[in-house]
């Protein structure tokens, strides 16, 4: 039993001035070198190490050189020869520590293993216990990085965190058993019970949530953020999900994002899809696909079309003058419209289950005839119609027999005038014509008024034989 204990268990109190006597005879003796050793087999072995402090049975046994270096606790730093500047509290912890420097364990059998790490601090039992040769690592909470060996910068915060990680570097796991099954995966982010809980070789993956992407196994480049997201994924690489349950059903799958509570919660194997807000349906199994929530049945007054490249990349057309050069006018590039065959067609089922009936043009029929008139996919195949271009020259063919009939009516409109113009002469004409004949009709009705007049009284001649 020590001096201390004993002194605790008199039954007489002591004054003050008698128990600060007591005390001070009972302390060790401090060693050369600033050396300070309280306990059986305590720093016995120390030659030419300086500022250490062992307390504890066997506590710094076999410290040579090492220096600044303290033990607390049974066993603590017993196999210690030259490192230095390490700090170790609680029975067992860094007790196979021999060159390792700048380390730090509290609890029972934290760093117990460490024999040239260096810059490692761990807190809690067994903590960083089996770590040999890495370095820079820190773990806090029961068994945290509880198997690692050599790996590096790794950051465990949480029981069982990291706790099966051997040679994986620069992880970082917050949370009960945060990467708890990662074995030699690097550059993995886990915040959240569980969060990554399944991973072993994945690499570069954020998870920020309970459960999320906690059924990963070597799934890489993955982030999930929020409750459950990813929780399902395996082996998917490239994911991003953002809100509670995002892709929570994604197993496989590659490339996904999905953004919003339920975000892609139905995806289960496709790739390359996009979900922004929480889209109900059956695509399970669906690549290369992308839906925005509450877009349909919306109007925009005096909004403009959105537009998409094959390169993925949307936007809108201009028409200011400032964003273009070469304006010309259309004059007869327009006429192509008249080759054009308008067709009626449904979709394949795979696009259109439902077979609704479709009014359009046939892309490779019109790059036949104009090939600026279809946009072309990746492979450089007809694709679809610039029916936005179709429209505008169909607008320029328009305002062309719009002129031609504003001519022709123009035309028109002076023969007619030139025509009335010719019968109200020809009407004028007529009237001076018929004038005339009136006035003759009537002086030739006086001439015979007059000869009638100036005619002698006929005489009756008798004949008398």
């Amino acid at each position: 039993m020590s001096p201390l204990i004993q002194l605790k268990e008199r039954t007489a109190p002591l004054s003050r001035v008698t128990f600060m006597v007591i005390w001070f005879a009972l302390l060790p003796v401090a060693q050369a070198g600033n050396n300070t050793a309280y306990g059986d087999g305590v720093l016995v072995n120390v030659t030419t190490g300086e500022n250490n402090s062992g307390f504890g049975w066997a506590a710094l046994f076999s410290n040579t050189s090492g220096a600044r270096n303290t033990a607390i606790g049974a066993g603590a730093f017993v196999v210690n020869t030259t490192g230095i500047d390490n700090t170790a509290v609680g029975t067992a912890a860094l007790l196979f520590n021999t060159e390792g420097d700048l380390n730090t364990a509290i609890g029972s059998s934290a760093l117990v293993s460490n024999a040239t790490g260096n810059f490692n601090t761990a807190v809690g039992q067994v903590a960083l216990g089996n770590n040999t040769t890495g370095d820079g690592n820190t773990a806090t909470g029961v068994a945290a990085l509880r198997s690692n060996t050599t790996g590096f910068y790794n950051t465990a915060n949480g029981v069982n965190a990291l706790f099966s990680n051997i040679t994986g570097n620069t992880n970082t796991a917050n949370g009960f058993n945060a990467l708890g099954n990662n074995t030699t995966g690097s550059s993995n982010t886990a915040t959240g019970a569980i969060a990554l809980g399944s991973n072993t070789t994945g690499f570069n993956n954020t998870a920020n949530g309970d459960n999320a992407l906690t059924s990963n196994t070597t799934g890489a480049g993955n982030t999930a953020t929020g409750l459950s997201a990813l929780e399902s994924n395996t082996t998917g690489n490239g994911n991003t999900a953002n809100g509670d349950r995002a892709l929570s059903r994604n197993t496989t799958g590659h490339g996904n994002v999905a953004l919003g509570v339920f975000a892609g919660s139905a995806l289960t194997t496709g790739s390359n899809n996009v979900y922004i807000g929480n889209i109900p349906g059956d695509f399970a199994g669906e690549s290369n696909a992308c839906y925005i929530a509450s877009i349909f049945g919306q109007t925009s007054a005096n909004g403009i079309p959105v537009l998409i490249n094959s390169d993925s990349k949307l936007g809108t057309t201009t028409s200011s003058k400032r964003f273009k050069q070469d304006i010309k006018p259309m004059g007869t590039a327009s006429e192509a419209l008249l080759g054009l065959k308008p067709v009626t067609f449904r979709y394949n089922k795979e696009i259109d289950p439902a077979g609704t009936p479709q009014l359009g043009l046939v892309a490779e029929e019109v790059a036949r005839l104009n090939p600026d008139l279809v946009v072309r996919d990746k492979d450089g195949k007809p694709y679809s119609v610039r029916y936005d271009q179709v429209n505008a020259m169909l607008l320029n063919e328009f305002l062309k027999e719009h002129s031609k009939n504003q001519e022709q009516e123009a035309t028109i409109t002076q023969q007619r005038k030139d025509f009335e113009a010719a019968i109200a002469q020809q009407q004028r004409e007529i009237e001076a014509l018929t004038a005339t004949v009136k006035e003759q009709a009537a002086q030739i009705q006086r001439v015979s008024a007059q000869l009638e007049a100036g005619k002698p009284a006929l005489q009756t001649v008798l004949n008398d034989q």
